[in-house]
């Protein structure tokens, strides 16, 4: 099933290219907003299952195109982004040594949803393409030849970044929980209609151009190897967000005014815009390009509040 909320945070089901609209059927579910119905169905989704096809499978439902698409994870207790987790294209000799970062989950945004850059000193930018894992029970301590049952489904997710921020000391914090860097969406694809999350291509468009773009069996850690580390650092809980990394060469400057597109095969396609009140500007190329013309990877600010004079 592909799962989604849409309008007034509906719940429904894409059904081809049309949403059927299922709140009806998990409304004894306890909860107080959409991030804990959804969470709670992810629990105990077996229970509705059957009941949620029934209803699909009656109802024509209304076209996708009409509805306005909201975040399929409004509320998670938990977002771990792996860091540093791609081969970069088989550029790297050996895998860094397995790492992640915790993400605020109050930085989520959904489709047509944009990211804003914060009025502060960065070097750049950035919004990393990555497949999330959506984890559907208690895991605590898991092994990596059990974990692949504690998946529930996959989402897209772009891990927005300011990068170059001031002290070294507490990058991760600055750079990566800052409000709306976390887009994701447009909805969860249940496990069951996945054959191989470490197959999967992702692509990433800036303003219609494509800048990122890979394939998760570039993965240095897979996918049992990133739940197995995380689930012995914390628990996680129905709902979570293991956001799985990036191959970095594809990264270029996000700026206002643009339209960012993602798309991992078979999630949809996940499209937001940027909003930056100080129209800063930075040179355009990618990682990639820069390093072939023997340039540092980061992109220059040109203009506007803190670029260098």
């Amino acid at each position: 099933m592909k799962i989604l909320f849409f309008n007034d945070f509906r719940l429904g089901i894409l059904k081809d290219d049309h949403v059927v609209d299922v709140t009806d059927v998990v409304k004894d579910i306890p909860h107080v907003g959409p991030g804990d119905l959804i969470n709670g169905l992810i629990e105990h989704f077996e229970s509705y299952r059957s009941k949620i096809q029934a209803k699909v499978d009656q109802e024509k439902g209304v076209p996708y195109s009409s509805v306005r698409i909201r975040p399929p994870l409004p509320k998670p207790t938990n977002i771990d982004c792996m860091a540093v987790n791609y081969m970069e294209d088989g550029t790297k000799t050996e895998a860094a040594p397995i790492n992640a970062f915790h993400k605020s989950p109050t930085a989520i945004i959904g489709p047509g949803d944009s990211m804003v850059l914060p009025d502060m000193p960065a070097s750049v930018f950035e919004g990393e393409a990555e497949l999330a894992l959506v984890i559907g029970k208690h895991a605590s301590n898991v092994k990596a030849a059990d974990a692949m049952p504690y998946i529930f489904g996959y989402v897209n997710f772009i891990d927005g970044s300011a990068r170059g921020v001031k002290p070294d000391t507490n990058v991760f914090y600055q750079m990566k929980s800052r409000a709306t860097f976390a887009p994701i969406g447009p909805y969860i694809v249940t496990a069951d209609e996945v054959k191989d999350p470490m197959q999967l291509k992702v692509q990433l468009w800036v303003n219609g151009r494509l800048t990122q773009n890979f394939n998760t069996n570039d993965m240095a850690h897979n996918i049992p190897r990133c739940i197995e580390w995380v689930s012995h650092i914390h628990d996680l809980v129905p709902g979570d967000i293991l956001a799985t990394g990036t191959n970095h060469r594809g990264l270029s400057s996000f700026q206002g005014g643009d339209k960012i597109e993602l798309e991992v095969e078979g999630m949809g396609r996940l499209a937001i815009t940027v909003k930056d009140s100080l129209n800063r500007t930075w040179v355009r190329e990618t990682r990639l390009e820069r390093e072939q013309m023997g340039l540092p990877v980061i992109a220059n600010q040109l203009t506007g509040k803190y670029a260098p004079h």
